[in-house]
């Protein structure tokens, strides 16, 4: 047969080696957990990578092992990534925020039989190990260290195990199915689920979200992802980097607005990513060391709907761009971001930016739809709300260990949200659906509340529940956290709802409150505070 074309597997190994040959003298920097700042480049870590597959080759873990890491943003973690995937292993990913009998069912479920960890972790893995019955190897990601080897019996150590492996070891040749990468849901109720992703999955997702109208990062960027790489492979951030050659900063553990604002200065980066509660204490920590971030230009924000008032804050003071996107464990994670169609560029700047609101649009490779309870689908009017589904080639079709399909009867998956689409593709997140708030037979989006609350300049953070209500069945209650030296009264909230909702929509009452409980991921908990403020409502006269 004439006129074919090459075939070669989409392989994570591909993007190191591309990384190490042809970027490699770009820098890597990285926080370590005693606060020092390294520096190393892409050749390095590729370099590294090798070393730890033919060192895990050598030790005789499994094929297609599971090998978990415990660990911060840095550059061990790096290598780790692309080391295990490369060696035809699994990196599977640990929340260090869960709890540890969460810590232990993840472990125990995936049945890891490697067990990498920052020192930050080592009081906890020793208190762990003993039950952890199918993890073989602990290793401390550093150099020998007498306290924690006196901690954990056979601790192996990072440093050590590179030296035993191989630079010029090939690395092996592998299926693009086989799996490559899992993490697991935060598991705010039940036990958290395993996702795993391929090879192929991956590599689609790296070259497919980073088009430019996704996130668009380049070999000239400089690149900090403040999404922990335990959070959904910190939005697939170091596997596109490698493919791009971008310097990467990598942030370590101190991710408070001081310590972000004095790196993204001194590391010029461009372009950060993380959730809107990073973002939050970002303003707090450029506010009080005066820095200006002059070099950052966009920064992409997922995990929770993003308050349209941070966008304007950013925007105005310090010109950074925010760019909403949305995404899940189960979708690799990216699904929509939002950047302007040419249509668009005509428009008035106050049309533009409430386009900017929105989650954005899918980029090519996913597919989304809307559903009513039913499984019908909705019209994309912009409008009508319901059921978010999505598919395509980097979306889940059954969590790890299950047998049975996460999918519908038709092949979509069903996220939890509650959102509308327009004829553009522009999603909008209206709630998750277990979240939103039916009053009297309608519904009241809690995401709306909480951005009209969080545009209040006396208020730092706020969430919306329902409430239970003897007359509407639910009432809305925003619980709110005053920003620091602010003493705002509840009447002066509720008069900022004033034409910006339905008089029905306003909230009954105001809490105010320290701190809102956090989640793994940095998202609101709102289980436990609607087991708090649930029935606030319930003594008043229907």
């Amino acid at each position: 047969m004439f006129g074919t074309m090459m075939s070669m597997p989409l392989t994570i190994t591909s993007l190191i080696v591309h990384a190490g040959k042809y970027h490699g003298g770009t820098e890597v920097v990285s926080v370590e957990t005693d606060g020092t700042v390294s520096h190393s480049t892409w050749a390095d870590v590729a370099r590294n990578a090798r070393r730890l597959a033919s060192a895990l080759e050598m030790r005789g873990v499994d094929p297609g092992a599971r090998c978990g890491t415990l660990a911060w943003n840095n550059r061990r973690h790096l290598e780790i990534y692309f080391g295990v995937a490369g060696s035809g292993r699994v990196t599977h990913t640990l929340n260090p925020r869960l709890t540890p009998e969460q810590m232990i069912y993840i472990i125990s479920h995936a049945e890891d039989q490697v067990l990498f960890f920052d020192r930050t972790f080592l009081p906890a893995i020793a208190k762990l190990r003993p039950m952890l019955k199918t993890v073989r190897d602990v290793v401390l990601m550093g150099p020998r260290d007498a306290e924690a080897e006196a901690a954990i019996q056979g601790l192996l150590f990072y440093d050590e195990l590179l030296e035993i492996g191989s630079a010029d070891e090939p690395w092996p040749d592998l299926d693009e199915n086989s799996p490559a990468a899992l993490c697991y849901t935060s598991g705010t109720t039940g036990n958290p689920k395993g996702v795993q992703y391929t090879h192929r999955s991956t590599v689609l997702h790296s070259i497919a979200g980073n088009q430019p109208d996704g996130l668009a990062i380049s070999a000239r960027d400089t690149v900090m992802p403040v999404v922990p790489m335990f959070h959904v492979n910190a939005w697939g951030v170091p596997y596109i980097a490698a493919a791009t050659g971008a310097k990467l900063v990598l942030p370590g553990q101190n991710l408070d607005g001081e310590s972000l604002a004095r790196l993204i200065d001194a590391e010029q980066v461009t372009l950060s990513l993380g959730v809107p509660t990073i973002w939050m204490g970002l303003l707090a920590g450029l506010a009080k060391t005066g820095s200006k971030a002059a070099s950052m230009k966009r920064t992409v924000v997922g995990g929770s709907a993003l308050p349209p008032s941070m966008i304007v804050e950013f925007r105005d003071k310090y010109g950074v761009e925010l760019i909403h996107a949305w995404g899940m464990t189960e979708t690799s994670p990216l699904g929509t971001v939002n950047n302007l169609l040419q249509k668009h560029t005509g428009l008035p700047a106050d049309q533009r930016a409430k386009l900017r609101e929105s989650q954005g649009r899918p980029p090519w490779g996913v597919e989304l739809r809307i559903v009513d309870e039913t499984g019908r689908e909705l019209p994309c009017d912009g409008t009508t709300q319901g059921e978010l589904q999505i598919r395509g080639h980097w979306i889940l079709e059954s969590y790890y260990g299950q047998s049975k399909s996460a999918l519908t009867v038709d092949g979509w998956f069903d996220t939890g949200d509650v959102a509308t689409i327009d004829p553009d593709g522009y999603m909008v997140i209206r709630d998750r659906s277990k979240d939103i708030i039916k009053s009297g037979g309608e519904w009241i989006s809690t995401v709306e509340l909480e951005n009209i609350a969080i545009g209040h300049p006396k208020i730092a953070n706020a969430a919306a529940i329902a409430a239970r209500h003897p007359k509407w069945d639910e009432r809305p209650v925003v619980i709110a956290v005053p920003a620091q030296g602010e003493t705002p009264t509840e009447a002066e909230i509720l008069a900022s709802y004033e034409g910006k909702v339905a008089k029905w929509q306003v909230p009954d009452r105001v809490i105010f409150v320290d701190a809102l409980p956090l989640g793994a991921t940095g998202k609101v908990v709102k289980v436990k505070l609607r087991e708090t403020y649930g029935d606030v409502l319930m003594g008043q006269d229907a």
